[in-house]
């Protein structure tokens, strides 16, 4: 039997980019089209689209619509990027979302569910909380209970979430990859040597996989820090 190549993906995203969950779907459909070929393990990494947002988050509403210059513009990215997860599987519904939370502390749960085997599930379910189920993820109690019915302890992700330290670390993992250049998200970085960069289509992840020992960057659609998209 011919063995599988291992390949590692290192993802750097956050959870209230909306195309880097539809990445993480297209991602996922390449990966089971080359399941025959390659043994393929995630790993998530901490990014921050706007680490000064208040503890207590803004009106999602209000906030992107300043961002994006107006409400009419906001009307047209969430209705632009709404069909195209659907397109992908996904259901956004960004009526249900009243708040735009700083998201240090899901970074830190999820970099704590890495240690428990459950990162991807983890990472998964804070975004179908948020872009899905409009849960307000600025509140501490939604976001252990999130994470609980992801699979955590309930005592580790209390003690997490009022570990200092831990929301320390992920200031100091964000200054990792802002020192690799990586100012927006979804990036993808595919064996210390293949960046990808926005949320691709998935054929494009497949030919990443089979020539991942070419360094080959691509672009597409993506979040990052001053843009006026998402």
């Amino acid at each position: 039997m011919t063995s599988k190549t291992a390949i590692k993906v290192d993802i750097i995203s956050d959870v209230v980019c909306p195309w880097c969950y539809i990445g993480k779907r297209r991602l996922e459909k390449a990966i089971e089209q080359v399941a025959d070929k390659y043994d393929i393990e995630l790993e998530y990494h901490p990014f921050e689209l706007n680490p000064g947002m208040p503890q207590a988050g803004v009106d999602q509403r209000e906030y992107l619509s300043n961002k994006f210059g107006g409400e009419e513009r906001y009307e047209q990215i969430t209705e632009h990027t709404t069909s195209v997860a659907a397109a992908e599987g996904l259901h956004f519904d960004f009526s249900k979302q009243r708040v735009s939370p700083n998201t240090r502390n899901m970074h830190a749960v999820i970099q704590l569910a890495k240690a428990e085997g459950k990162q991807l599930l983890a990472t998964e379910a804070f975004f179908k909380a948020y872009f899905t189920n409009g849960v307000d993820l600025s509140k501490k109690e939604n976001i252990l209970a999130v994470a609980v019915n992801a699979g955590l302890n309930k005592e580790k992700v209390e003690a997490c979430l009022e570990d200092e330290k831990a929301k320390a670390q992920i200031a100091v993992a964000e200054k990792e990859m802002q020192k690799l250049g990586i100012t927006g998200v979804p990036f993808y970085i595919i064996n210390n040597k293949y960046g990808v960069s926005g949320a691709q289509l998935p054929e494009t992840f497949v030919k990443a996989f089979e020539e991942v020992s070419l360094k080959i960057v691509a672009v597409g659609e993506a979040c990052d820090v001053d843009g006026k998209e998402c």
